[in-house]
């Protein structure tokens, strides 16, 4: 992801919830109503930066028999019509440790995926599986937060590329809102460290926090709220898209619309 004057909209759904079939109609009305990236979960049985919206999204997406292959073969469907709006997998290591790191890397690469984002994978501990990602081309994209130390930011910069993911708030994901003035502060720091675009995520739940947030970062990360529309219409289809579309509108709308102030 590249820096620009315009700030970035990425969205997060896990692959696989309600059932594995909604996902790529989902994926593309994020497409369609202004997303700039997709993030796409892989759907964990402990997945323990995550707060109960998305902890009840992955055991949706696990009852319904969704795996790590059947997500990499939504990946390479939805690529089958879109070649552009980059594609991040989110999720944890013990998935891709089962499948095997070059399997993973090779299959991913294969399909369309653009980079990765595991979340109980420091810098510390990335040597192994960021080697392989980087032979397959894809980018490591890491969290760091407002507590996170010069060390940590320093280790970051050796493996990140694509963009780093700023937690704007302490705890998981879908808690308590962001305070846009401290994150602000807080990024004007990092940048100092960090070469790479920073997304900011956790706690924006509408447009006007998201607004509010956009003079902060180079992008905007939206999650908790998106799958909250997804359980709540999680039995009609039809209707679930035209909440994420319009939600999702709004949060582009409010983005540029801060960006011109």
């Amino acid at each position: 992801m590249a820096k620009s004057s315009r700030c970035a909209l990425i969205t997060y759904v896990t692959a696989g919830d309600p059932e594995p079939d909604a996902t790529l109609s989902i994926m593309r009305s994020l497409a369609a109503s202004g997303a700039d990236v997709i993030e796409l979960g892989m759907p964990f049985s402990d997945p323990m930066a995550d707060g109960p919206i998305i902890q009840r999204a992955s055991e949706r997406a696990l009852k319904s028999g969704t795996t790590l292959i059947s997500v990499l073969d939504t990946v390479q469907k939805f690529r089958e019509e879109d070649l552009t709006i980059p594609v991040v997998l989110m999720g944890y290591l013990n998935p891709i440790e089962a499948m095997g790191y070059a399997n993973f890397v090779e299959k991913a690469a294969a399909v369309g995926v653009d980079g990765v984002l595991i979340v109980d994978v420091p810098p510390e501990e990335a040597d192994e599986i960021n080697t392989q990602l980087v032979t397959g081309g894809l980018d490591q994209i890491f969290l760091v937060a407002p507590n996170s130390s010069l060390e940590r930011i320093e280790n970051v910069c050796k493996f990140a590329s694509g963009f780093v993911y700023y937690v704007s708030v302490k705890g998981v994901t879908g808690g308590k809102s962001v305070d846009a003035e401290e994150v602000g502060a807080h990024i004007q720091q990092f940048r100092q460290r960090l070469s790479l675009p920073i997304g900011v995520g956790f706690g924006i739940k509408s447009p006007e926090s998201a607004g509010a947030i956009a003079g902060a970062g180079d992008a905007v990360i939206v999650g908790s709220a998106i799958v909250e529309i997804i359980e709540e219409h999680r039995l009609d289809l039809a209707v679930m898209q035209q909440r994420i579309e319009s939600f999702v509108t709004q949060l582009r709308l409010a983005l540029d619309s801060a960006r011109m102030v």
